[in-house]
């Protein structure tokens, strides 16, 4: 008898065993999944019934907010000027989950569900009160913002502010835009209508042309390559280095030019200077060639090229919001070298990427982690985080910085006066580069930073898709970012 009852009682332990393992696993190591699987309608009325926390700009302005309404959800996500803001907040919506932007990134935050948020909710529990999502406080200037957006236009395009010190993102907006709103109705069935119309196609308004998209950069990639052939120690501003009208690609009979008889240089020499403030293509593709594969690759690599940068939030907070890896060729023959090394060829980078190129060399080298969120509060308004600077790479010298923006200053004062701005020292570098069939159509770029001998401020301006010079497609965006931000 007392066999049996000891196989019984086995049984029962192993069962229970069972039991607590199955439900650890739901509770805990599925919980996410299973919360964020659409087919969870238990979930989706949690989450859509809960007051979920606002998301805020720099100086207060509601870019996103919940709001009680008198049906089965109890609140209406609502988003001001949605279109203008979309690239930063993303979407919350009935029918697809929150996968882009900082409705992704913090969503835990928003919804009242982080751990940090542990003591609120029980707050919340023993008062009856309302339990809320806590607020997020982002470093976009609404202004700034704005002005990005209105110079884009209906264009193809993306425009990127860095705060030169710190890394915060001061504007991130891209065109053509969407309005979140049309995804956060309750109408389940205009919900999908909407994002389906969306989200279809290559050139959909839902992809975050800023962070997302990569584009070739064009001559706004010769500033990485200079920084390259400054740091080996010789090359100076004054250096001569092969240029000329033409450069036949190695191993091919492909004839590169330049786009101005300035870039070509007197008797096939031109000063590193001059070779960045006309763009230089055969003097660049030949000074990557010079230096190698190897040195070129390094300094984009510092730079950020070749890593998914992470934006914002971690695995705990929600969906990080991150930016498409920048690409620059491993190991690519002499011709492919030499393409890459203007910008063109297998040389890829987001908007993002290349204002943060700018931001380092303004910054003495300094490469800043870039963030969107200053601060997060709970419902009560304490600070529940508060974003810090952090140094990503010392990417090169202040030595190297000081001359490189010596020579982004000459791209103004000698090839492009019209993005002067009066009274201020404005250092950029334009990019043109040639996409298509054929090469017949352009992504025109502009990068840069301003005052130069104080920067405060780092731009990065892509426009897809155009049929004129980078300097007139995207600087007088730039010039506009840059004026705004400095008049405040």
């Amino acid at each position: 008898m007392n066999k049996y009852l000891r196989q019984l009682f086995t049984a029962v332990v192993a069962l229970f065993v069972i039991l607590g393992l199955s439900s650890t696993i739901i509770m805990a190591v599925r919980a996410n999944a299973l919360n964020n699987d659409p087919r969870n309608a238990r979930s989706l009325y949690h989450q859509l019934g809960a007051y979920r926390g606002a998301i805020l700009a720099s100086d207060g302005t509601v870019m996103a907010k919940s709001e009680p309404v008198n049906d089965a959800f109890k609140y209406l996500r609502t988003y001001s000027n949605g279109p203008l803001y979309a690239p930063v907040t993303g979407f919350f919506s009935i029918n697809q989950t929150a996968d882009r932007g900082l409705e992704a990134s913090r969503s835990m935050l928003l919804n009242g569900e982080a751990d940090s948020l542990i003591w609120q909710r029980a707050k919340a529990m023993l008062t009856g009160a309302t339990d809320q999502g806590a607020s997020i406080e982002t470093s976009i200037d609404p202004k700034l913002q704005q002005v990005a957006y209105d110079q884009l236009g209906t264009r193809d395009g993306a425009a990127v502010a860095i705060e030169v010190s710190t890394g915060r993102i001061l504007a991130m907006v891209s065109t053509p835009s969407y309005d979140p709103n049309k995804l956060a109705t309750h109408d389940t069935k205009a919900a999908s209508q909407a994002y389906n119309e969306l989200s279809a196609g290559q050139n959909s308004p839902l992809i975050n042309r800023a962070t997302s998209q990569l584009y070739p950069p064009g001559s706004t990639f010769k500033t990485i390559v200079a920084s390259a052939a400054l740091e080996t120690g010789d090359y100076q501003t004054d250096t001569k280095i092969p240029a000329g009208a033409s450069y036949t690609l190695p191993g091919t009979a492909t004839q590169l030019p330049n786009a101005e008889a300035q870039a070509d240089g007197v008797n096939g020499q031109i000063s590193l200077q001059e070779a960045v403030a006309w763009s230089s293509n055969t003097a660049f593709a030949q000074l990557g060639v010079k230096l190698g594969a190897s040195k070129v690759s390094d300094m984009a690599t510092k730079l950020g090229f070749g890593s998914t940068i992470t934006i914002d939030g971690t695995e705990s907070t929600g969906t990080p919001m991150t930016a498409t890896a920048s690409t620059f060729p491993s190991d690519p023959t002499d011709d492919k070298l030499a393409l890459a090394s203007i910008g063109q060829g297998d040389t890829t980078a987001t908007p993002l990427q290349m204002a943060m190129v700018a931001q380092a060399i303004a910054n003495t080298g300094k490469l800043m982690q870039p963030t969107l969120v200053d601060r997060v509060r709970a419902a009560d308004l304490t600070v529940l985080s508060q974003t810090k600077p952090q140094t990503m790479a010392n990417a090169f010298s202040e030595d190297s910085a000081d001359k490189l923006t010596t020579m982004m200053e000459s791209v103004v004062t000698e090839a492009n006066p019209q993005l002067a701005i009066d009274g201020i020292k404005v250092a950029a570098k334009t990019g043109t580069a040639q996409i298509g069939t054929d090469n017949s159509a352009i992504d025109g770029w502009g990068i840069g930073f301003a005052p130069a001998d104080d920067p405060q401020i780092a731009v990065a301006v892509l426009v897809h898709n155009t049929d004129v010079y980078g300097s007139l497609a995207a600087g007088p965006t730039m010039r506009a970012m840059m004026q705004e931000a400095l008049q405040q």
